[in-house]
């Protein structure tokens, strides 16, 4: 997830609480889907439906987190 921001998504996991517990609960909903998608937890697909909206929501935030905290600009329109 954003390959363009690693060295920036390991600052704020430590340097950021907030942004720490939004990527752990990210990865956590990433594990619960696939363990419900490969039938080791069993679920209907409504369900994983709402955990995957959930997780979509969480990785908006987290990207809205990752630009404001860019100091190079990365994913920032140039104005072109």
């Amino acid at each position: 997830m954003f390959p363009e921001y690693r060295e920036l998504i390991t600052q704020l996991k430590s340097e950021n609480a907030h942004f720490s517990a939004l990527f752990q609960r990210h990865n956590d909903l990433d594990q619960e889907i696939q363990n419900m998608e490969d039938g080791i937890k069993p679920s209907s697909g409504a369900a994983i439906e709402v955990l995957k909206k959930e997780k979509l929501h969480l990785k908006d935030k987290l990207y809205g987190l990752l630009r404001a905290a860019d100091p190079n600009g990365h994913g920032k329109s140039n104005g072109s």
